[in-house]
């Protein structure tokens, strides 16, 4: 991408040779790592206390795809998410009845799980994985043109598109290579603690924007396989792209400062308050999840008065948009008992009718009371 029509004035340039740092500032990030080792590890206690942790899980990944992706540019709602999961099975398809936003958030969000599930495989942390990652990312719609899976081979920037300025000017394509191997190399080898090193791998995967497009969410979902594979969290379900969303100006001017000051303590000082105050966020809406799911535990028994009732309270905390097949077939409940159970909880207020059935279209519903807790 040329340059010409973006003012370069003020542009910082990429670090060469400064990475890793050579020193930190421990005695400015003791207190601060001591809370965010705190609070992560408060919300991972929360996540290993429930019976049925995919009900936290689930509504907690689609937030952070819904975000990720906005903090590029693509805008879509959790309704839509839902609403095409409701739809359509495990693998996206492109269809004109679906904004190209929402496919790209869905991809997002695949490309993390497939990811996470490659860890789980034994994969390790690794280039490859990243362009896997990133092929998947950009599989199809408008990332397809934009080299999915293959580093950059044209100078790429940062830029405020608003103001005409460039902020950054990532690595040179000619030295991306060796940059990444001694990125890898580090997250591999270094002794750093843990959230240290996180924040350290996630600012210079930015500042080397090895990729065309998506550098951004495969530098995000980075933070959260590293902070798992070194144990620091119990399973790969720690998001925090909502604090850099909130403060973006301030996480775009800080990381630049790593560049243009050989400033890594401000940076590392600004990512341990971001995982402090996300983890406790996030930990504040586990609760309220957990909170819900035990009232309307009580609820559900009450009204639909039957064994199954914790199955369709299941079923609806982890698929709070679905058909009514999707609800008869795949709840584990017999196919006259959850008619039954959709009836008598669209009665009650339990449910919201999106879409009346039609012809050999079945209804659509929606779980109002955790969607209510989980839009962003």
């Amino acid at each position: 991408m040329l340059f010409t029509s973006l003012n370069s004035e003020n542009a910082v340039d990429y670090h060469y040779d400064k990475f890793p740092p050579a020193s930190l500032d421990y005695p400015r990030l003791l207190v601060q790592l001591v809370k965010a080792t705190d609070a992560l590890a408060r919300y991972d206690q929360m996540l290993k206390n429930m019976h049925n942790s995919e009900i936290l899980l689930a509504p907690l990944r689609n937030q952070e795809a819904v975000i990720s992706s906005r903090m590029e540019g693509t805008v879509s709602t959790i309704d839509e998410i839902l609403k095409y999961e409701a739809d359509y099975d495990e693998d996206i398809t492109e269809n004109s009845n679906t904004r190209s936003e929402v496919i790209e958030t869905l991809l997002y969000q695949r490309a993390l799980k497939n990811a996470q599930q490659a860890m789980l495989t034994g994969q390790p942390l690794s280039q490859y994985l990243i362009r896997a990652a990133h092929e998947r990312l950009l599989s199809f719609g408008r990332g397809a043109a934009k080299s999915p899976g293959k580093f950059k081979t044209e100078q790429n920037y940062l830029a405020d598109r608003a103001r005409r300025n460039i902020l950054f000017v990532p690595i040179s394509p000619e030295r991306l290579q060796e940059g990444m191997d001694k990125l890898f190399h580090y997250i591999q080898t270094s002794d750093d603690i843990s959230l240290i090193k996180a924040a350290i791998s996630h600012v210079e995967f930015e500042a080397l924007h090895p990729f065309k497009d998506g550098n951004g969410r495969i530098g995000r979902m980075i933070i959260t396989l590293l902070l798992w594979s070194s144990n620091v969290i119990s399973a790969p379900h720690f998001y925090i792209s909502g604090y850099f969303e909130e403060h973006k100006d301030a996480y775009i001017d800080i990381m630049r400062a790593v560049s243009e000051k050989d400033d890594w303590t401000s940076w590392c000082v600004f990512f341990l308050e971001a995982v402090e105050k996300q983890a406790i966020r996030n930990l504040q809406i586990a609760e309220s999840i957990s909170a819900l799911y035990e009232n309307m535990k009580q609820e559900f028994s009450t009204v639909l008065a039957s064994k199954w009732s914790v199955n369709a309270l299941d079923f609806v905390f982890t698929q709070p948009v679905f058909r009514n097949n999707k609800f008869t077939n795949n709840s584990g409940i017999p196919a006259s008992t959850a008619a039954r159970f959709v009836r008598v909880l669209q009665e009650k207020g339990m449910l919201h009718p999106i879409e009346e059935a039609s012809g050999r279209r079945p209804a659509l519903y929606a779980f109002e009371p955790l969607l209510e807790l989980v839009r962003v």
